[in-house]
Order: structure tokens, then sequence, then C-alpha cells
């Protein structure tokens, strides 16, 4: 049972697969919201700049129905003429491009955000196979595409029916207007109807464009088995991990036990804790602990230490304070330096007493200074 489990994919896409997908070009795409705005981009841009194409083009046919015989003999002449005429309508005409292009990049690229892909490019034998083929004529997303289109095709009618029944009266009197004011009139309503049959592909992109959403969602979702499988190629097994971490610790040790030797003082708990200290009395500063351990770390610390002719002194509660409150190669906490003040002046008055140029110091206070919040 849990092995057909792991294969169910009912997992959210990782941020990995969802990276992978839009580098393959699947994204969320909604066409009918694409559609959408190329008709409602194309009709704004016919009522913004209609009279001015308008105007151009009545400028160009002027011009071009009124050519002197010169202009009709001179080549040079006819060029700058066909300049002329076309200039008059070049502003308006590259200002309703740029509208149309704008829509349609903006509803092409709303849905998903703006993705290039070469893969999604590069053919696929998939898409030359008539299985293939066949399977998507009759799959569950040409059974969408289906309703949608008939959808489609009722909102349309619909809306066509009651543009049509609400602008009928004005249609009718399209007849008995004057010339040229009845082609205006006749020219504005066809936009005006343009533009709202445009807006009520919005009805389906409503529907489409959440759907989408959904179903791009859904054929990324991935199984349990997936994600781990995933995550042991991204970050390595947690076998390796396990490795690397063991080793990364086995070299921290030895560098620690390295530095034992070089050390001031070992304070012990007497047997299970040991920390080591260092004190550069001329470089100032706190005193540094360099190494640090419990139990077999803590008798490994101490044989060193020994073996160096390092001083072991046991104070219980102070080696634990530091073990808790410092790590390797860190300056003590500042409210711990009272008490090591005593342990490292003891230490210094040990050593100048063994080069015979001190009396033998007196032991070490058993109460040393250590606040309630540093008792470990």
């Amino acid at each position: 049972m849990a092995e057909s489990d792991s294969g169910e994919k009912t997992e959210e896409p990782t941020a990995k697969k969802l990276s992978e997908a839009r580098k393959k070009g699947q994204i969320a795409r909604s066409k009918d919201l694409g559609t959408m705005f190329v008709l409602v981009g194309s009709a704004a841009a016919l009522l913004l700049m209609g009279n001015a194409l308008v105007e151009g083009l009545s400028v160009m046919m002027k011009r071009l129905f009124s050519l002197n015989r010169r202009e009709t003999m001179d080549v040079h002449a006819l060029y700058q003429v066909a300049s002329d005429a076309v200039s008059a309508i070049l502003v308006p005409f590259l200002w309703i491009h740029i509208i149309i292009v704008a829509a349609a990049f903006i509803g092409n690229t709303l849905l998903g955000g703006m993705s290039f892909s070469w893969e999604a490019m590069a053919p696929k034998a998939s898409k030359l196979s008539p299985l293939a083929g066949f399977k998507r004529m009759f799959g569950v997303q040409a059974y969408v595409e289906l309703i949608k289109s008939i959808l489609k095709f009722f909102v349309v009618f619909i809306c066509s029916y009651l543009l049509l029944s609400s602008l009928f009266g004005q249609i009718i009197n399209l007849s008995t207007e004057n010339i040229p004011h009845n082609f205006s009139h006749a020219v504005s309503l066809l936009l005006w109807m343009f533009l709202a049959l445009g807006l009520s592909i919005g009805i389906i992109v409503v529907i489409d464009a959440p759907y989408q959403v959904w179903n791009h969602n859904r054929q990324l979702k991935m199984s349990k088995q997936e994600i781990k499988d995933e995550m042991k190629s991204s970050e390595g097994s947690p076998e390796t991990k396990g490795r690397i971490r063991r080793a990364q610790y086995e070299m921290s040790q030895r560098r620690m036990m390295q530095e034992v030797p070089n050390s001031d003082v070992v304070i012990t708990n007497p047997t299970h804790y040991a920390v080591a200290l260092k004190y550069d009395a001329e470089a100032g500063g706190a005193p540094v602990l360099v190494a640090k351990g419990i139990d077999e770390m803590a008798i490994h610390i101490r044989t060193i230490a020994k073996e160096h002719q390092v001083e072991i002194i046991a104070s219980p509660a102070l080696a634990r304070s530091l073990y808790y409150t410092a790590e390797p190669n860190e300056e003590i906490p500042e409210q711990l330096f009272a008490a090591v003040a005593q342990i490292l002046a003891f230490i210094f008055q040990l050593n100048a007493h063994k080069k015979g140029k001190a009396k033998r110091p007196k032991p070490v206070a058993k109460n040393l200074p250590i606040p309630d919040d540093f008792r470990y």
C-alpha cells in the first residue's frame, strides 16, 4: 500500500520543479485572455486614433487624386507625392499598431509572466506522431476547449443580440441622417459594438484563467517519492550528508586537540567537562577558549594537557559555564572575566614559583564569582 501511495501525485510542485517547467516553456497561459486584450486593444486604438486616421486618409486621397501633368511625368516628383501621402497616415497608423502590440503583449504575459524557451521551440517527435495527435484530439484538454468554444459562441451571440436590440433604433435612423455624418455615426456604432464584443470575452476569461492556473499546477504535482528524489539529487542523500558532517566534526576536533598544548590552563569538572584557555597578555583582549569537551573528549583533553605539562585546575562550576557559553576560538563571556582572572593569576604565579621568581601561590578559591545566569 505504501508503495502505491508513493506514486500518487498529491504534493504541490517544488520551486525547482516550477523553475524547470518554466525553462521548458510550461507555464500557465490563457489564449482567451490574449484574444480579449487584442480585440479590446484594437477597438480602443481605432476609437482613439480613428478620426486622425480618417483625416489622414482624406488628405492622402485628395493629394493622390489631384496630380498635375508634371508630377505624373516626373518620377522624382511622384516619389515626393507618395511620401507626402503616406506621411499623412503614418502617425495614426503607428499609434494604432503600438496600442495593439502593447495589448497583445500584456494579454499574453499577464498570466504566467514572460517566458522564452528554446526547448519549447525545438521540434519534437511526439508532435509529429499521429497517435499522439489522436490522443490530443480526444483527450480531456480537447473536451475542455470544445466546451469553451461552445460557451464563446453563445456569449458572443447573446451579446451581439443585446447590442443590436439596444442600438436598433440608431441603426434604422442612419438612413435618415445626412452624408457624411451618417457614415461617421455608423463607424462609431461599429467600433463601440466591436469593443463591447471584445469585452464580452472577459466572461470566458474569468472562468478560463483560474482553470489554466489550476490545470498547470495539477500537471506539475509531484509524488512524495519524487520530492525525496529531488532532495537527494540537489542536496545529496542523508547518508552522504551524515558522513560529511562526521568528517567535518572529526576535523574540527583534531584542530582543537592541536591547540591544547599551547593553552595556559585546562579547567575541569573534574571528570565530565574540560575546557582549555589561552591568554595573550601582550596582545591584550580577553582569554580565548581553544578547546572543550565532555566525557571521552574531556579525558582526551586532560591527557594531552598532562603530556605537555599544561596545568589542570578543577573548578566544576566554571568548567560547565565556559563549556556552555563559549565556542572554540572565541573569547570567553565578559561575565566570566573575574572568575577566569583568578584562575589565570594563580597559573602565572605558579609558573613564576616554578622558575624560582615568586612564592607558591595560594590555591584557587572554591567559590569563584560566577553570575547565577551562567551557572549550569
